[in-house]
């Protein structure tokens, strides 16, 4: 199944509520462009493409009520504003905006529907071509290695299909790899706050075979000390044009763990997460979540009770921020859908020269 998909209505919109996994699969239904913005902002859809391709179908649901440009503004203003990090979000509206202001109102509707269609079928067939381009890098690796042990491959976050349309960045190259018989052992970083690595990742490798291990967040360096990893891969919500990569908190700390014990550190994404407007990632806006991600941890009990519990002292404050930036100079390369990179403005423009000037 895919993470989104417009019901048999042909007016409501269908997701899979994430922060339900993986104890439950709940699919829940978009009636308004107000339920669009609240699953992106409460994360019951998360992951840049995901994020756009949402956004899009929340700019649908909302000419549905109102096809006037005043209408389209507003509704694009509102869903700019749930997650400013992912780049995804503003390409995807932009392509909203363009495509809607050419059709007249009556025909507002329709055109919305297509161009949503459109975008999250593309975001299908790019994050399958990543798929193609990484699981050659990991074959590469697992036949450097010598021997019939599987690749270690570490991740951090959740870049699988559940952060895109399907087939995901991150997670891509793996799903391939292992099809083609590759054997891959992966180790799944928890991911905090959210835990979307130990909830989201596990679940999702679990589903299709994959062999995995949940570790927590700070694990990863000592197990490159032990050569227990061959290569990291992950996704990013944001790659600026100087090839710098914004990817959920705690990928920078990986990154440098990787470069000091000579562990290549690739980089999974899809073209439209590329912020071709900035070099640097200090340019990049860092999202700051509620505090309560960090004072909270929800769970399940034995007996099937969803449950949330205080971890720090009352009264203790919390910072939660939500990525950081893993600059070009610790990422061995770039994995996009036209192919792999080096993480540079050069390494870019050579896959995607119509960006030039």
């Amino acid at each position: 199944m895919r993470t989104i998909w417009l019901a048999r209505d042909g007016r409501t919109v269908e997701i899979i509520d994430q922060t339900q996994l993986p104890h439950e699969l709940v699919i829940a239904r978009l009636k308004t462009v107000a339920d669009a913005a609240c699953a992106i902002s409460t994360m019951q859809v998360r992951g840049a493409p995901l994020i756009g391709a949402t956004a899009c179908y929340g700019v649908a649901l909302a000419v549905a009520e109102d096809p006037s440009d005043a209408g389209l503004e507003a509704a694009i203003s509102q869903l700019a504003a749930t997650r400013p990090t992912a780049v995804n979000l503003r390409w995807a509206l932009s392509q909203m905006r363009r495509a809607l202001r050419e059709a007249p109102e009556r025909r507002r509707l329709a055109a919305a529907l297509h161009q949503a269609g459109d975008i999250a079928e593309a975001d299908v067939a790019i994050n399958r071509a990543i798929g193609e381009h990484g699981a050659s890098v990991i074959a590469e690796a697992w036949r450097r290695k010598g021997d019939e042990r599987p690749l270690n491959v570490l991740t951090h976050c959740n870049a699988g299909w559940l952060a895109t349309v399907d087939h995901g960045t991150a997670l891509a190259p793996v799903y391939r790899a292992y099809d083609d018989g590759v054997p891959i052992h992966v180790w799944v970083d928890e991911t905090r706050p959210r835990n979307q690595g130990a909830s989201l990742t596990a679940w999702e490798l679990g589903q299709h075979g994959v062999t995995h291990t949940v570790i927590v967040d700070n694990a990863g360096g000592h197990l490159m000390t032990q050569g227990l990893v061959d290569l990291c891969i992950v996704g990013t919500d944001r790659t600026t044009a100087g090839g710098d990569v914004a990817n959920k908190i705690g990928t920078y700390l990986k990154a440098l763990a990787a470069r000091d014990n000579d562990v290549p550190f690739y980089v999974a994404l899809p073209s439209p997460t590329i912020d071709w407007q900035i070099e640097s990632g200090a340019e990049i806006p860092i999202e700051r979540r509620h505090e309560r991600e960090v004072t909270h941890i929800e769970g399940w009990t034995e007996e099937g009770r969803r449950v949330a519990v205080r971890l720090t002292p009352q009264g203790s404050p919390a910072a939660n921020y939500a990525f950081d930036v893993t600059p070009a100079r610790l990422v061995t390369a770039l994995i996009t859908e036209r192919g792999i990179c080096p993480a540079s403005r050069e390494g870019l423009l050579a896959l995607f020269p119509e960006r030039a000037g």
